[in-house]
Protein backbone atom coordinates (compact mmCIF):
# COMPACT_ATOMS: atom_id res chain seq x y z
CA UNK A 1 0.00 0.00 0.00
CA UNK A 2 1.34 3.78 -0.60
CA UNK A 3 1.44 5.97 2.01
CA UNK A 4 -0.43 8.91 1.95
CA UNK A 5 1.22 12.21 2.49
CA UNK A 6 4.82 13.42 3.18
CA UNK A 7 6.84 10.43 4.01
CA UNK A 8 8.62 10.96 7.05
CA UNK A 9 12.22 10.23 8.20
CA UNK A 10 13.49 6.38 8.84
CA UNK A 11 15.24 6.06 12.05
CA UNK A 12 18.45 5.62 10.89
CA UNK A 13 17.86 9.40 9.16
CA UNK A 14 16.80 10.70 12.13
CA UNK A 15 20.02 9.67 14.29
CA UNK A 16 21.87 11.10 11.10
CA UNK A 17 19.81 13.77 11.71
CA UNK A 18 20.73 14.78 15.63
CA UNK A 19 24.41 13.99 15.04
CA UNK A 20 24.47 16.60 12.33
CA UNK A 21 22.26 19.28 14.72
CA UNK A 22 24.79 18.19 17.83
CA UNK A 23 27.93 19.33 15.51
CA UNK A 24 26.07 22.61 14.79
CA UNK A 25 24.76 22.02 11.08
CA UNK A 26 22.14 24.29 9.68
CA UNK A 27 18.61 22.75 9.09
CA UNK A 28 19.70 23.38 5.49
CA UNK A 29 22.77 21.46 5.66
CA UNK A 30 21.16 18.79 7.40
CA UNK A 31 18.21 18.21 4.88
CA UNK A 32 21.02 18.60 1.91
CA UNK A 33 23.00 15.69 3.73
CA UNK A 34 19.56 13.64 4.18
CA UNK A 35 17.90 14.72 0.94
CA UNK A 36 14.84 15.76 2.62
CA UNK A 37 13.51 19.78 2.59
CA UNK A 38 14.57 21.66 5.58
CA UNK A 39 11.23 22.18 6.97
CA UNK A 40 10.72 18.04 7.39
CA UNK A 41 14.30 18.58 9.17
CA UNK A 42 12.24 21.70 11.18
CA UNK A 43 9.44 19.60 11.91
CA UNK A 44 11.40 16.54 13.88
CA UNK A 45 14.01 19.45 15.87
CA UNK A 46 10.80 21.47 16.76
CA UNK A 47 8.42 18.66 18.15
CA UNK A 48 11.66 17.70 20.09
CA UNK A 49 11.92 21.54 21.34
CA UNK A 50 15.83 21.18 19.75
CA UNK A 51 16.93 18.66 22.41
CA UNK A 52 18.12 14.79 21.04
CA UNK A 53 15.43 12.50 22.67
CA UNK A 54 16.41 9.87 25.57
CA UNK A 55 17.60 6.47 23.91
CA UNK A 56 14.45 4.06 25.17
CA UNK A 57 15.15 1.65 27.65
CA UNK A 58 13.94 -0.89 29.68
CA UNK A 59 13.51 -1.07 33.27
CA UNK A 60 15.34 -3.80 35.12
CA UNK A 61 12.21 -5.73 36.77
CA UNK A 62 10.26 -6.15 33.18
CA UNK A 63 10.60 -9.48 30.94
CA UNK A 64 13.39 -9.07 28.25
CA UNK A 65 12.91 -10.82 24.96
CA UNK A 66 14.98 -14.03 26.01
CA UNK A 67 13.02 -14.54 28.67
CA UNK A 68 9.72 -14.26 26.53
CA UNK A 69 11.15 -16.74 23.95
CA UNK A 70 11.75 -19.11 26.96
CA UNK A 71 7.89 -18.73 28.10
CA UNK A 72 7.10 -19.26 24.21
CA UNK A 73 9.11 -22.76 24.23
CA UNK A 74 7.78 -23.56 27.53
CA UNK A 75 4.40 -23.18 26.24
CA UNK A 76 5.11 -25.12 23.61
CA UNK A 77 6.60 -28.05 25.44
CA UNK A 78 3.43 -28.33 27.38
CA UNK A 79 5.20 -27.18 30.63
CA UNK A 80 3.14 -25.42 33.61
CA UNK A 81 3.57 -21.76 34.07
CA UNK A 82 5.01 -22.41 37.53
CA UNK A 83 8.07 -25.08 35.92
CA UNK A 84 8.49 -22.38 32.99
CA UNK A 85 8.79 -19.58 35.99
CA UNK A 86 11.10 -21.85 37.97
CA UNK A 87 13.20 -21.94 35.08
CA UNK A 88 13.20 -18.45 34.65
CA UNK A 89 13.83 -17.48 38.03
CA UNK A 90 10.68 -15.49 38.18
CA UNK A 91 7.28 -15.55 39.76
CA UNK A 92 4.65 -17.65 38.76
CA UNK A 93 2.09 -14.66 38.72
CA UNK A 94 4.39 -12.74 36.64
CA UNK A 95 4.40 -15.54 33.71
CA UNK A 96 0.94 -15.72 34.22
CA UNK A 97 0.16 -12.60 33.70
CA UNK A 98 2.68 -12.49 30.87
CA UNK A 99 0.59 -15.04 28.79
CA UNK A 100 -2.83 -13.81 30.22
CA UNK A 101 -2.12 -10.52 28.66
CA UNK A 102 -0.81 -11.64 25.05
CA UNK A 103 -3.59 -14.29 24.10
CA UNK A 104 -3.67 -17.26 26.49
CA UNK A 105 -1.73 -20.49 26.18
CA UNK A 106 -2.97 -21.29 22.16
CA UNK A 107 -1.66 -17.32 20.85
CA UNK A 108 1.43 -16.48 23.01
CA UNK A 109 3.93 -15.79 20.80
CA UNK A 110 7.35 -13.94 21.96
CA UNK A 111 7.86 -11.71 19.39
CA UNK A 112 4.21 -10.48 19.32
CA UNK A 113 4.68 -10.11 22.94
CA UNK A 114 7.84 -8.26 22.89
CA UNK A 115 6.64 -5.81 20.39
CA UNK A 116 3.16 -4.68 22.08
CA UNK A 117 5.21 -4.77 25.54
CA UNK A 118 7.24 -1.71 23.65
CA UNK A 119 4.21 -0.34 22.67
CA UNK A 120 2.78 -0.02 26.07
CA UNK A 121 5.68 1.40 27.86
CA UNK A 122 5.19 4.29 25.71
CA UNK A 123 1.88 5.41 27.16
CA UNK A 124 1.45 7.92 29.99
CA UNK A 125 2.83 6.43 32.97
CA UNK A 126 0.73 7.35 36.06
Amino acid sequence: MAQLGRPGLTFAQKRELWKRWKEGQFLSEIGRALGKHPGSVHGVVKSNGGFVPASRTRCGLVLTADEREEISRGLAQGLSLRQIAQGLGRAPSTVGREVTRHGGRGQYRAARADERAWANARRPQR
